[in-house]
């Protein structure tokens, strides 16, 4: 057994954690499960048949800089799981600064992202240490797939659409309620505009016969990657469900947080967005089944006389993030770091090379439709 875990898996016990757990034994990595209660780590990494006769120890710590510098030092790499991110990240990232790893963690949630690189951007550039958040299927994906775009001459306009038949978490749900009553952007001629609040909007998923209505769901992760790129003038993200039901319902709490809520004190919006997110996801959902959980993005690239669809179609997107998270790992310690600092995805280790990652395991394909 090893004595010297260079990952530490923080928020290993949630439902997203608890995959990345089983990506991680599968590319052979050892590491730590932290997160805040032995047993229930205990009890939920027993959950995670993959992780028989791997390498791994549990390890309880509090949601403390202090606590959590302890237990990253001498580590490389922090993944970390735990959300809401703007309500428990701030001390993880300073951890993984105070003890010199690169760090990534899995949420859209804008006003976490433009924070880490205001505020952390150069800081772990000094270091040469990586940030990225939102390493995930949402948005780590769609960075993929514009940078694809962006290969075609020309292209500096980008408009990218989810589009996931998938259940979800209950972290994610009181993540992406939090995310969808704050501030949301696009990038329109190099500057940030904000979306309205509680409106939803039509788009048009390629393989899909009916047009679906979709948000903005903080408005992603890649306005904020391309907002300093000096090839995007405009980007914009919008995210739908196949189940429009659920989708719906997610629309009625946004107009019943406008109609009820916006005027509270503010110290009042996030509580109840997570008691909301209790109502809504009661149950951790089961696995994802590739013939079930279905996926698509599509970016759609313009210049001026120019135009590129790149389409990626997948399946299980809870479980892509799992993989995504893995392989971040791997590529560290592998020593194939493209860019350190606040980068996306892409910026990290290319595009193309995660992209091929998750097609070898079975989890998308892709193809680029010019006109």
């Amino acid at each position: 057994m090893s004595t010297n875990y260079e990952v530490v898996l923080y928020g290993a016990s949630g439902y997203t954690g608890k995959l990345t757990a089983w990506k991680l034994a599968e590319a052979g990595i050892p590491f730590i499960a932290a997160g805040r209660s032995q047993a229930n780590l205990e009890k939920e990494m027993a959950l995670v048949p993959e992780l028989k006769g791997h390498d791994y120890q549990i390890v309880e710590v509090q949601n403390t800089k202090e606590e959590l510098s302890k237990l990253f030092s001498g580590k490389k790499v922090v993944l970390n799981i735990v959300g809401p991110f703007m309500q428990l990240g701030r001390p993880v990232v300073e951890a993984a600064l105070e003890a010199g790893c690169h760090y990534f963690d899995t949420t859209g949630e804008m006003d976490w992202v433009k924070m880490l690189r205001e505020e952390y951007g150069a800081k772990f550039k000094a270091k040469d240490l990586i940030l990225s958040p939102a390493f995930s299927y949402m948005w780590a994906e769609g960075n993929i797939a514009a940078e694809v775009a962006l290969e075609a001459p020309g292209i500096d306009t980008l408009d990218i659409v989810y589009c996931a038949d998938s259940a979800v978490s209950e972290a994610s749900t009181a993540s992406f309620l939090r995310m969808c009553t704050k501030p949301q952007y696009k990038l329109v001629h190099n500057e940030l505009v904000m979306w309205p609040y509680a409106k939803g909007y039509s788009v048009n998923v390629p393989g899909e016969v009916q047009s679906l209505m979709a948000l903005p769901w903080s408005g992603g992760g890649e306005p904020i990657w391309y907002e300093t790129d000096e090839r995007v003038r405009n980007c914009s993200v919008l995210v739908s469900f196949r189940n429009q039901e659920m989708f719906g319902a997610v629309l009625g709490l946004l107009e019943k947080f406008e109609a009820e809520v916006r005027d509270l004190p503010e110290d009042q919006h996030e509580p109840t967005t997570n008691s909301w997110a209790l109502d809504l996801t009661t149950a951790e959902p089961g696995r994802e089944d590739p013939s079930l959980n279905r996926c698509t993005i599509a970016c759609h690239g313009r210049g001026d006389t120019e135009s590129v669809t790149v389409i990626i179609r997948g399946n299980c997107p809870y479980i892509q993030t799992g993989a995504l998270q893995a392989d971040a790992a791997n590529r560290v310690l592998l020593g194939k770091i493209h860019k350190t600092g606040f980068v996306s995805p892409a910026e990290a280790f290319g595009g193309r090379n995660l992209l091929s990652t998750l097609a070898e395991q079975g989890y998308l394909s892709w193809r680029v439709v010019t006109s």
